[in-house]
């Protein structure tokens, strides 16, 4: 019989070991750098909105709403955040996709005490555990789900920062038209304040027809002052939204008319929210995933096998091969308690989907109820500045007349002045109404008004 070949074990663990080294990833370094503040660029490939992709972007005529919402998907610092975690969680679904390594178990008697005719002896094992294979489907499955749900999850937070902006973009420009009224409306009490002043100074006024236009100035004035530091407060969170520098004065261009609502566009796009939402498509996912993690948890149930091959030499020069099996005994665990844990775990994802559509529709109902209120009040108001300017224009004609006092004209003038800023505040709520009814329908970018202006 002719002996075995005895070569020494030393080599084929070397050639092991420098094919496992040859195929592993070497360190990268990634010193870090100062944040530098974005510019007005936008790559138009990289947005993840259709409609917004195929919107023009050029900052030199000014930025629309639609632009700014651009810029901020794009720039946004706290969305790189979102979509470095999107990138764990495909890194952490190709891990869960990587079958498990076969175990490798080698020894070699090192003593120098073998007698005449004897040998060294030495083991090899080869095992794996079968147990993973069963449940390797499934966990892959649930974190395939899980990337899926990350990737929704930046879609509705992109989603989220655009929609920011257009409100911030809405507060600008129609902050810009109340300061327009407010402007217009200092000029005339400084002038009247100033002419009643030098009447004073010569005698041909009293303090009685001074006093209201200087009171009505210094209101005039105090509101410009707060609305001026709301509209500062406004783009300085609109340039850091966009990641620009906290001095970039943006040149916001205003041409979104209002429009009738089309309701049935509304009625459609509700009754499709479900499909359609990135963050209930990604609770969809979600639900999948822990669904995927419960079955895994039942396969878990079964005994966990663990089968093995061995050859051995023992001192003797005696070889021997065997088969090794591990298996464990369901008697008392049997994984009962993970298995509780991902079915209330699964049930909690389900009625978290429940609750999330269910909030969506009523937020979408109470808007709808909101702009039908605004449309009255707006109604109204149109109906009460044309009295207050026929109101203000006979007012002024008595002044002239010296049939009415000042104090007469300064109270129309301010009554009027409320309602123009009262009308511009109504056609703010409006608007961000709408952007949020766009946001909330998962609308991208479509404009639900049937007629504009």
């Amino acid at each position: 019989m002719p002996k075995p070949l005895n070569l020494p074990l030393w080599r084929p663990s070397l050639l092991l070991a420098g094919l496992l080294l040859s195929s592993c990833a070497s360190y990268q370094p990634l010193p870090l750098q100062e944040g530098r503040p974005a510019g007005l660029v936008v790559d138009t490939r990289s947005l993840p909105f259709a409609p917004m992709a195929a919107h023009r972007f050029d900052p030199a005529d000014g930025l629309d709403i639609v632009e700014v919402a651009m810029l901020a998907v794009v720039n946004n610092p706290d969305l790189r955040l979102v979509r470095d975690d999107a990138a764990i969680a495909h890194a952490q679904s190709f891990s869960a996709g990587l079958l498990p390594d076969p175990q490798l178990a080698l020894s070699r008697d090192l003593s120098n005490s073998v007698g005449a005719g004897g040998t060294k002896a030495f083991s090899l094992g080869l095992s794996y555990d079968i147990t993973s294979l069963l449940t390797h489907g499934a966990l892959h499955g649930a974190a395939e789900r899980d990337a899926d749900k990350t990737d929704l999850t930046l879609l509705w937070q992109e989603w989220q920062v655009a929609s920011q902006a257009q409100l911030l973009f809405v507060k600008l420009v129609q902050g810009r038209r109340q300061l327009a009224i407010l402007d217009q409306t200092r000029q005339l009490f400084a002038d009247r304040y100033q002419r009643t002043r030098q009447a004073l100074d010569r005698n041909l006024l009293n303090s009685d027809a001074v006093t209201p236009n200087l009171t009505a100035l210094q209101d005039v004035d105090r509101q410009r002052f707060d609305l001026m530091k709301l509209q500062n407060q406004a783009a300085h969170d609109l340039n850091a939204l966009l990641g620009l520098a906290p001095e970039t004065a943006l040149v916001l261009r205003d041409d979104s008319g209002l429009g009738q609502l089309d309701t049935q566009l509304v009625g459609a796009a509700l009754d499709g929210i479900a499909q359609r939402r990135p963050d209930l498509l990604a609770l969809q996912a979600a639900y999948q995933a822990q669904d995927q993690r419960y079955r895994g948890a039942l396969l878990a149930q079964f005994p966990a096998l663990n089968l093995g091959f061995t050859r051995a030499r023992d001192s003797s020069n005696v070889y021997s091969s065997g088969i090794g099996i591990n298996m464990s005994l369901p008697f008392l665990n049997r994984n009962r308690g993970n298995i509780a844990i991902e079915q209330a775990t699964r049930r909690k994802a389900y009625d978290e989907y429940q609750v999330r559509v269910q909030a969506a529709r009523n937020d979408v109902r109470r808007i709808l109820d909101e702009q039908a209120l605004n449309q009255a009040q707006g109604a109204r108001l149109e109906a009460d500045l044309r009295a207050l300017a026929a109101a203000l224009a006979r007012s002024e004609q008595a002044f002239r007349a010296s049939d009415a006092d000042a104090l007469a004209y300064a109270t129309a003038r301010s009554a009027l002045l409320s309602k123009q800023l009262e009308q511009v505040a109504l056609q703010q709520a409006v608007m961000e109404q709408r952007v949020a009814l766009r946001t909330l329908l998962g609308i991208d970018m479509t404009q639900l008004e049937s007629v504009k202006p």
